[in-house]
């Protein structure tokens, strides 16, 4: 068994679909007044960066994946995805 891993996880939140979003139905209507014609369907949403110390990928995916689920997503309005980006290298002591 390898020893513990720092592992770097993204979680993504965004309101679930049929769900209104304001936020991002002002950015659509501010978009053609920038000069940016054809964009639609644009969502606004939160992002979350944070490290987790774990056995493997797998691990540090099922914890990451509990954090979204209990502490960073609203669940009756937001859903979330978990991704584990990669994996932390310690740094060097000073010395």
């Amino acid at each position: 068994m390898a020893s513990p891993a720092t592992f770097s996880v993204v979680v993504e939140v965004r309101l679930r679909p049929g769900i209104a979003d304001p936020q991002g139905a002002t950015i659509e209507r501010a978009l053609p007044a920038l000069g940016l014609n054809g964009i639609t369907g644009v969502r606004a949403g939160k992002s979350f960066r944070f490290d987790i110390v774990a056995d493997d990928e797998e691990a540090a995916l099922a914890q990451g994946t509990v954090v979204a689920d209990r502490v960073l997503a609203n669940p009756v309005i937001e859903e979330s995805s978990v991704t584990v980006t990669a994996t932390v290298t310690a740094k060097p002591a000073a010395g």
